[in-house]
């Protein structure tokens, strides 16, 4: 289920079970004649806490990608790969026997520095776990529909 700030702004939570919880907030547009999306991602666990903002085209089609790993609920072969319009965000997911889908989420700073880079894993199950953070990352991308 899909959580709001206070000001009433979409938050999708990813993960919580394992070493950190992913936390994608304040989408916007900073141009209204331009897709272009931004979204700040954060990553939080027990040792600490990074966040970056993220540059989309219009999400680069992250809910795309999303809905094409939880159509293919039975498996696929190797990783599949996805990454935001400047890489500050990048995910990679894997399907693993027993029916859990693994996703690998980059976080990095934004350039010209690019000081650091941060990597946590979280684990889903295939099929409806999967249809829901679809569905969840689609209402948080069409929030800031043109």
């Amino acid at each position: 289920m899909i959580d709001y700030d206070d000001f009433g702004r979409p938050v999708v939570q990813v993960g919580g079970s394992g070493p950190a919880r992913l936390l994608l907030s304040e989408p916007s547009r900073r141009y209204e004649d331009e897709p272009t999306l931004d979204f700040l991602v954060r990553a939080r666990g027990p040792w600490g806490s990074v966040e970056t903002s993220v540059e989309t085209w219009g999400g680069d089609g992250l809910d795309t990608f999303l809905t094409s790993l939880a159509e293919d609920f039975r498996g696929w072969e190797g990783a599949r790969t996805w990454h935001s319009l400047c890489y500050d965000l990048t995910l990679s997911a894997e399907h693993h026997p027993g029916g859990h889908v693994r996703l690998s989420w980059g976080i990095r700073d934004r350039a010209p520095s690019e000081e650091w880079q941060f990597e946590t894993t979280t684990v889903h199950a295939a099929g409806e776990d999967m249809r829901n953070l679809t569905a969840e990352i689609h209402m948080f991308i069409a929030s800031v529909a043109e």
